[in-house]
């Protein structure tokens, strides 16, 4: 049985990372982030002026995870670790984010066609004034897509809410000739890497 005492909270929308967490046997409550435009985003996304990726991808999971950790404490909440994740789609060294809309959706997966691309996940734990990070990277390979094909996955809906337009999990696995590092990491949350994390914070996964 699950302690309470091992319970985190996960501050991300992303089902594919609440079934991950599943998958590993992690106990969590979700602590959801805020989205209204009126409003505005709980954390700015827009990169720095000369940040790399791996900076980018770092500091945006730090943001969450410290984010979901104010919040916790502004609710009175019961204080449990937050863990959070940012997924981003590398090529030529030119972060790919999601689309805007259908038509960007097209000419995101025209510029992967037939390329090799990195797919990194940095994945943050917030515990009390104290962060800890882990990153995966993996390289992604596509085959050569034709048009048709890629209208048709655009149409299905399913890459317009996608870091590069697609789930890997999904009807895109089609598109993969060969994948190199981690497939969870690929799909948001890379298992390995977060359950490192969470060994350091005395939660043993499985």
């Amino acid at each position: 049985m699950t302690s309470v005492r091992s319970r985190i909270y996960l501050a991300s929308r992303s089902l594919r990372r609440r079934e991950l967490l599943k998958q590993i046997g992690v106990a969590f409550e979700l602590l959801l982030m805020r989205e209204n435009p009126r409003r505005g985003a709980d954390v700015d996304e827009a990169p720095l002026a000369g940040e790399t990726p791996v900076a980018y991808v770092k500091r945006i999971a730090q943001a969450k995870a410290e984010t979901g950790r104010r919040q916790v404490v502004m609710r009175n909440l019961p204080a449990s670790p937050v863990l959070a994740a940012d997924t981003i789609v590398v090529l030529d060294g030119e972060v790919i984010g999601k689309p805007d809309n259908a038509q960007h959706a097209q000419q995101l997966l025209r510029r992967l066609s037939g390329e090799t691309h990195q797919v990194l996940t940095a994945v943050a734990v917030a515990r009390k004034d104290h962060i800890e990070t882990a990153l995966s990277t993996s390289a992604v390979e596509f085959r050569e897509l034709g048009d048709d094909e890629i209208r048709r996955y655009v149409a299905s809906g399913e890459p317009l809410d996608k870091a590069g337009a697609y789930a890997i999990q999904g009807r895109a696995a089609v598109f993969v000739r060969a994948i190199s590092g981690s497939y969870s990491g690929i799909m948001g949350l890379p298992l390995y890497e977060t359950a490192e994390l969470l060994r350091r914070i005395d939660i043993t996964p499985i």
